[in-house]
């Protein structure tokens, strides 16, 4: 569909694409990764025209569309939302434009063929091109990301520039483009709006190259990894996930070659300069200098960054962290919470999940004390200190440094962990000597993020701290909140991070707030109604003509005796198995509360391991143990 031949591109010093050929084909789904700054957005706008390579062309089939969606720096003003995402049908609505002229004319003098048989091809193109059904496609696409009845008819300039990038992208997906060009498109998604854009993107017939820093939306969107870094485009097909392991067995085998070569060239140097003077072995130093001019050195990537980050050990809190009774919470009329009762104990990292708007930041503004209460009580727990994360929320003093900003903020044993935080949070070079009041919306952000990395606290509040990582930013912030000793609660709308962090999760929604113990993969198999069996005949579907109701379509049937006897015992084992895991953890939590446990790295890590291995082993034994209440409830006796 559109091809690089012989492409290269450089800015300054620095090279982006060098002699490169590379293609997408019809249906194609690309991720295109590689280290910040190694030329991904460049590569895109030079895909969809708007910068030009130095040398080389790009070539696009004839009659292909590209639609192209930038990361950020949009700007829209004049036109409803409606009226916005409507400029996609440009051609169509010409076309229509054109049909009610030619209506016009009709009505004034009726009895002209021409005309008639104009307007019956204009009628036939209307519909063949899905006229009919473009104002049902644009209500689709908005509902999908988010925007609620009536934004339709809103001007574009009353929304922020988070949703203003949400109105770009819905223009661009009602669009008929057979390449989509997609820049970082889940960075202002909430996680109900990038699931349904995996959706979408999963029923697009075209081809696609994407950029993200969201793994779970590239493990399930793409189907070829493109790495770009050291001026080359490398392929690697299947996810992300699985690329990962193929390039770093390829890594592994670059630098083995690479100190093989290495070793050959130092050998054969100094055979050229022990014997370079020796007329005797003169043709074999010619003959080795020759063979050392041929040799294509093997260029090895640079080490990819990986910080690794830790938080201060937090101080011993109670058992309970926060209580919440009774809370309820109404901004004007729209009622948030009503009478909500929350209890966040140690060890947790709760996950805050729900549609936009539903309330996540807000009860998460509630337990930190920083938005007031309507009715009810909050309550801290024993020795909780509180380490509060908001993306709107910075305090960051506009004539400090960002260097400066975290000097202020650090103990004086933390001072010269502050590069490396930095680092960790995409800060480097000459980045650090900013003023804060230069930096951008993301900047600040992660600055704000990286403060709590300085000072021990048992309780973080998080509300969507990977907004503006990249992949390796967020791998080293998941680890750091993993090894993290304390108790989290978060919003995230990553769902890779959120299965990788939560043990339970709080579903925010109607004015309450509903728990479930796992990740954000065990809520989801909770809520989610069970797809029907494809596979199961259709006779084993169908009630048998010639059976007999039941007397009581309410009633269990009863175990027969032998199947009643095999369920309590059952009962009896996962009782017992809960009873011995209980107890293991309680066991875990003294030892990992006693002095010192943390001084032996490994052995503190192996220990917490296991804890958390135990502790996600809980729901299941609990979720059994109900069936099987459930199951035996028919039989005579209990368990």
């Amino acid at each position: 569909m559109i091809q690089l031949v012989e492409a290269s591109k450089t800015y300054g010093e620095q090279v982006l694409l060098r002699d490169v050929s590379w293609r997408v084909g019809d249906g194609d789904r690309v991720g295109l990764v590689g280290p910040n700054g190694s030329g991904k957005t460049t590569l895109l706008k030079i895909l969809a025209g708007l910068v030009p390579a130095d040398a080389g062309k790009v070539v696009l089939a004839k009659r292909k569309r590209v639609g192209y969606l930038p990361q950020e720096g949009l700007s829209l003003e004049g036109r409803t939302v409606s009226g916005e995402v409507r400029t996609a049908f440009a051609d169509l609505l010409r076309l229509r434009r054109e049909q009610e002229e030619v209506a016009e004319e009709l009505a004034g003098a009726p009895d002209q063929p021409e005309l008639v048989a104009r307007y019956g091809e204009l009628e036939e193109e209307w519909q063949r091109r899905g006229g009919y059904e473009m104002d049902t496609r644009i209500s689709e696409v908005l509902s999908g990301l988010g925007f609620a009845a009536g934004d339709e008819e809103r001007p574009v300039e009353t929304f922020s520039q988070g949703w203003q990038m949400r109105i770009a992208l819905a223009r661009l997906l009602v669009e008929a483009n057979d390449l989509v060009l997609l820049d970082e498109p889940t960075n202002y998604l909430d996680i109900e709006a990038r699931t349904w854009l995996l959706g979408f993107l999963a029923r697009h017939r075209g081809g696609l190259v994407l950029v993200a820093h969201d793994r779970y939306f590239l493990d399930s969107v793409v189907t070829r990894i493109t790495e770009i870094g050291l001026g080359r485009l490398g392929n690697y097909p299947g996810t992300y996930s699985r690329y990962e392991t193929q390039r770093a067995a390829e890594i592994a085998d670059l630098r083995k070659r690479a100190t093989e070569q290495a070793a050959e060239i130092e050998r054969t140097e100094r055979f050229i300069n022990r014997f370079r003077y020796q007329a005797s072995r003169a043709r074999q130093v010619q003959s080795r200098v020759r063979m050392l001019e041929k040799i294509e050195r093997i260029e090895v990537p640079p080490e990819p960054r990986r910080v690794a980050l830790r938080l201060p050990h937090p101080p011993r809190s109670g058992r309970v962290l926060v209580t919440l009774t009774g809370v309820s919470k109404a901004f004007g009329t729209n009622e948030v919470f009503r009478d909500v009762d929350l209890v966040v104990e140690r060890g947790q990292r709760l996950a805050l999940v729900g549609p936009n708007g539903a309330g996540k930041s807000t009860l998460i503004r509630l337990i930190a004390g920083e938005a007031g209460l309507d009715s009810g009580h909050r309550e801290l727990g024993h020795n909780v200190r509180v380490a509060y994360y908001g993306p709107d929320r910075h305090d960051l003093d506009p004539d400090r440094t960002v260097r400066e900003t975290m000097a202020d903020a650090a103990p004086l044993a933390m001072l010269p962990e502050i590069r490396n935080i930095l680092g960790a949070f995409l800060f480097s070079g000459e980045t650090v000597e900013k003023k804060t009041a230069v930096l951008s919306g993301g900047e600040r952000s992660r600055l704000a993020l990286a403060r709590l990395f300085l000072r021990p606290a048992n309780l973080l509040l998080l509300d969507e701290p990977t907004n503006h990582l990249d992949l390796d930013a967020k791998r080293a912030l998941l680890n750091a909140l993993s090894n993290y000793q304390g108790t989290i609660v978060f919003v995230a709308h990553d769902r890779y991070f959120m299965d990788a962090l939560a043990t339970r999760v709080a579903a925010i929604g109607g004015g309450g707030a509903a728990l479930y113990w796992g990740n954000y993969s065990d809520y989801l198999a909770r809520v989610s109604p069970p797809k029907p069996d494809a596979a199961a005949p259709a006779a084993a579907k169908r009630p048998k003509r010639n059976a007999k109701p039941a007397g009581n379509a309410g009633a269990r049937r009863q175990p027969g005796k032998n199947r009643l006897r095999q369920l309590r015992r059952e009962w009896r084992e996962v009782f017992e198995a809960i009873a011995d895991t209980e107890a293991a953890v309680e066991s875990l939590e003294a030892r990992m509360a006693a002095p010192g446990f943390f001084g032996d790295l490994e052995g503190s890590r192996e220990v917490t391991a296991t804890y958390e291995d135990l502790k996600s082993r809980l729901p299941a034994l609990y979720e059994e143990l109900e069936r099987l209440d459930a199951a035996v409830q028919g039989g005579p006796g209990s368990p």
